[in-house]
């Protein structure tokens, strides 16, 4: 915003000079970006940022100043003639139609005006803010916006058809052309101000060029009002139109400033066009003034600046303000005055005492307090979840939590769907019951796009209802591709085994499940200790490959993230290195085709074989010269004795064993050895 020196020093008590409002004014949070001679003058570029429209004037500017200096501020006397003999409501009238887009509208009447140059000193004020002068009326308007930071405009009565003013929604497709030239097509939400038949003005954005003062005006319709921010923004953003006005309206105008500025401008038609004031003013919408109260606890102002400023000192620095303070039981009550639309809360007011007392007054500490914290384990344990699947060569993906009804519906099982209003999100109104639909249609995006062998994975909150109450969970969800559906079971299974490793989740383990969800083909259950299922793990179905439009068939899995992580990070099992050597036994055995791996592990356990230190998978072969539904399972058993060195002979009794219970177990036949 630019001020200019010779104008604002009208409105303090003292002069001041450039350097000084250049200091000042940046200390107090507004800095100069520039200054510039302009004819004896000096127009300085102000700095104010979107919270402080107060500041939008050389009066607000004088306040600062003022209030940082320990001057006085002089406010513009207004003065207005007498009653005149025709009162304004008999002249013309305002209909607001649109009191949520404009609070307030007011009206006034100035007969008999003659339009004509403006005198020397208004032209300098203008100009030494970069403004041209055009003629009294619309100067006295520019000079009344930059002096009280209220946006006005004047009508050329005359021109208004029927003699009356209309706020309302404009029509959709009624054109405008602006005072600039410009013509435009209107929108249906957009505010105007009209006449009984057209829109003579965009609302708080720019006049109407068949409504414009010119040299032939002689009644003025003066309007002074206040709009709605966003309506303001959103019309000159979309009209691609803007002006000063615009750029005050879109920050908020002092409600006290409204009749203000429309008394002030009046007063300066009256001296230096003529005319005849009509009696009163037309107000339309509320014109009472809100009275905030904002309270703030003295203590509590030292504590966040770190000073031990007097109470007293405080109630001055909030009195030059405008503030009103008074102290009565440990709290300073302040009565915010309706120009500053920024102060809402304590921290409000403790932010004023900062600026105004000078935040180079505030020590700074020269030492950095660091704090160290432990991490905290469910942080860690996602990290390690994410590297752990990043290193087997898995991609995180972060997709949205709706999905389309049909495809929630598929994996929602014995869960009640969650939707939101159709009406705002028809095409994705339901929010997922399960992650594995999200990690499907990923899938189809990597397919489109040529990508193969693709590994995913994603760790999100799935919803639903159960009973009527409402169920959400977070949910670890992966995806393989399958071009060998047994490979990427082998994968997958891998996978979750090693994750159940690196979290210390040895009391989970893959059993065969009684029950095979709709949307896989075959499925493996994860349970815990107490044999709760928390996951699963299959194929999934040709029909859920068919509703995804997968041409690759894939394994999928899904799992309860919380269980994963709960026992992060594991307990560290120390033990000496062994003193004595080990002795390895291979066996390899023919089982049916449909016996899974953990039917073997867990039959070679059941044999209890004392010294066996662990039991691990080898390979499994199908073909010649095994027979079809058959295959061959090789696993290796480790046995070890921590006090003396085994002989065969003691191993050999134990493998014995080990093989009967594989044939009670799952028919077992002994292949080699």
């Amino acid at each position: 915003m630019n001020i200019s020196l010779q104008w604002l020093n009208q409105y303090l008590d003292r002069p001041t000079d450039a350097d000084e409002v250049d200091r000042v004014l940046t200390d107090v949070g507004f800095p100069i970006d520039g200054r510039e001679d302009v004819d004896g003058d000096v127009m300085l570029d102000v700095e104010v940022t979107s919270n402080r429209p107060d500041c939008l004037s050389h009066l607000g500017a004088a306040r600062e100043l003022a209030a940082a200096t320990d001057r006085k501020l002089k406010a513009p006397a207004i003065e207005l003639p007498a009653d005149s003999a025709t009162d304004v409501i008999s002249l013309t009238s305002v209909d607001n139609q649109a009191a949520d887009l404009c609070p307030l509208y007011t009206a006034r009447v100035i007969r008999n005006v003659k339009i004509g140059p403006s005198p020397d000193w208004l032209v300098r004020h203008l100009q030494a803010i970069g403004l041209r002068a055009v003629n009294n009326v619309v100067d006295i308007t520019n000079f009344v916006l930059h002096e009280l930071g209220q946006p006005l405009h004047a009508f050329d009565m005359d021109k208004l058809d029927g003699g009356r003013i209309v706020v309302r929604r404009a029509l959709g497709g009624e054109r405008f052309t602006a005072i600039d030239g410009t013509k435009h097509e209107l929108r249906d939400n957009m505010l105007v101000i009209a006449d009984a038949s057209r829109p003579v003005a965009i609302a708080g954005v720019m006049g109407g060029l068949d409504s414009e003062v010119g040299d032939n005006t002689v009644n003025i319709l003066l309007e002074s009002a206040r709009f709605d921010p966003l309506s303001v923004r959103s019309t000159s953003r979309a009209l691609k139109l803007s002006s000063d006005s615009s750029y005050r309206f879109e920050r908020g105008v002092d409600p006290a400033g409204v009749d203000r500025a429309s008394q002030r401008a009046a007063q300066l038609i009256l001296e230096l066009a003529g005319g005849e004031l009509a009696t009163g003013v037309i107000e339309a919408g509320d014109s009472t003034l809100p009275e905030p109260i904002v309270q703030m606890r003295p203590e509590r102002c030292n504590q966040l600046l770190g000073l031990e400023l007097p109470v007293e000192l405080m109630i001055k620095l909030l009195t030059a303000l405008e503030l009103s303070p008074l102290y009565e039981e440990g709290l300073i009550t302040c009565t915010i005055p309706s120009h500053r639309l920024d102060l809402h809360r304590e921290v409000d007011l403790i932010e004023e005492i900062a600026r105004l007392h000078g935040f180079d007054h505030i020590p700074v500490e020269q030492k950095m307090h660091v704090t160290t914290r432990p991490p905290q384990a469910m942080i860690e344990g996602r990290r390690k979840v994410i590297s752990t699947l990043a290193a087997h060569g898995y991609c995180q993906t972060i997709t949205f939590s709706f999905l389309p009804d049909a495809a929630a519906k598929a994996f929602a099982g014995d869960l009640e769907l969650v939707n939101v209003d159709e009406d705002k999100k028809k095409a994705e109104s339901a929010l997922r019951a399960s992650v594995l639909p999200s990690l499907l249609a990923c899938r189809k995006g990597n397919q489109d796009a040529g990508n193969h062998d693709v590994k995913l994975f994603e760790i999100a909150q799935t919803f639903g209802r159960r009973g009527g109450d409402y169920v959400e969970s977070r949910r670890l969800a992966l995806l393989v591709d399958a071009d060998d559906a047994s490979i990427a079971m082998r994968t997958l299974r891998g996978t979750l085994e090693e994750l159940f490793d690196v979290m210390g989740c040895g009391d989970l383990n893959i059993v065969a499940a009684e029950h095979v969800p709709t949307w896989l083909d075959a499925a493996a259950n994860i349970v815990d200790a107490s044999g709760a299922i928390v996951g699963t793990y299959g194929p999934a179905s040709s029909a859920i490959l068919k509703q995804f439009d997968l041409q690759t068939p894939v394994v999928i899995a899904e799992l309860d993230y919380p269980t994963l992580v709960s026992q992060y990070p594991p307990q560290p099992q120390v033990s000496s290195l062994p003193r004595f050597p080990a002795i390895e036994r291979d066996l390899s055995i023919l089982v049916d085709e449909a016996t899974p791996w953990a039917s073997i592990d867990a039959a070679v356990v059941a044999a209890k074989p004392a010294l066996m230190e662990r039991v691990e998978f080898v390979t499994v072969y199908r073909g010649k010269p095994i027979e079809k539904g058959r295959k061959s399972v090789t696993f290796r058993m480790r046995f070890r004795d921590p006090q003396r060195t085994l002989e065969h002979d003691e191993v050999s009794g134990q493998v014995d064993a080990v093989i009967s219970q594989l044939q009670k177990a799952v028919s077992a036949e002994l292949r080699a050895t």
